[in-house]
């Protein structure tokens, strides 16, 4: 343990952990899910994501400003064919590879402090995390949740502060696991502790620290 990695003094001790979820829990091939999602149009990877990402329709259901059934519809018409629930949860679904090491990891957290799930994905996702990750929600139960349901998408720091106050402690109190520089700066604003991810092996010296596990 490094003393870069010691709490600081006089720091509260953590009382909740929140986990962004793709490529923190699990490694999210996004290039893969727009080759899929392009393919029935026989429109590639990069065009998929000048009309889907480039165009906002993503970040719009990212924010909430879209329902799943507009996002659908607007994904449907960007791409020129029929595009639903089964074709959304087929190429989300190929683009996910669950952590083992943090599935390992995550329980440790679990038996010491309370944990809960913060992704940027819009409601369509809070809509089938049973379907596409029930393994995470073996771990988290209710205490999944997309950053739009707190009016806004990560990096804004209202977001982390109403997960803080979801769960009944101060910001100072929570801890933020999230694999984007830009996320973990805005949960420092927010006032909470961030450790931003490359891999198991480097975060557990982080949670040893904060005395998050043993």
């Amino acid at each position: 343990m490094t003393a870069a990695l010691a709490e600081p003094p006089g720091a509260r001790p953590p009382r909740l952990v929140i986990f962004d979820m793709d490529d923190v829990l699990l490694r999210y091939d996004v290039e893969a899910r727009r080759a899929a999602m392009g393919a029935p149009a026989g429109l590639s990877a990069a065009e998929v994501e000048r009309r889907v990402w480039h165009s906002g329709i993503e970040d719009a259901s990212d924010l909430g400003h879209l329902t799943p059934d507009a996002y659908l519809a607007a994904v449907a018409q960007a791409l020129g064919v029929p595009f639903g629930r089964p074709e959304w949860l087929h190429t989300r679904a190929l683009a996910m590879t669950l952590d083992p090491e943090m599935l390992a990891l995550v329980p440790q957290v679990r038996a010491r402090l309370p944990i809960a799930l913060l992704t940027n994905n819009g409601h369509i996702m809070r809509e089938h995390f049973d379907v596409l990750v029930p393994e995470l929600r073996a771990l988290f139960g209710p205490a999944m949740h997309v950053a739009c349901e707190f009016g806004a998408k990560k990096p804004t720091p209202s977001v982390y502060k109403g997960v803080a106050a979801r769960y009944g402690v101060a910001p100072d109190e929570a801890v933020m696991i999230d694999d984007k520089p830009v996320n973990c700066a805005g949960a420092r604003e927010a006032g909470l502790r961030a450790h931003c991810f490359t891999r198991a092996a480097d975060l557990a010296p982080f949670l040893a620290a904060h005395h998050i596990i043993g």
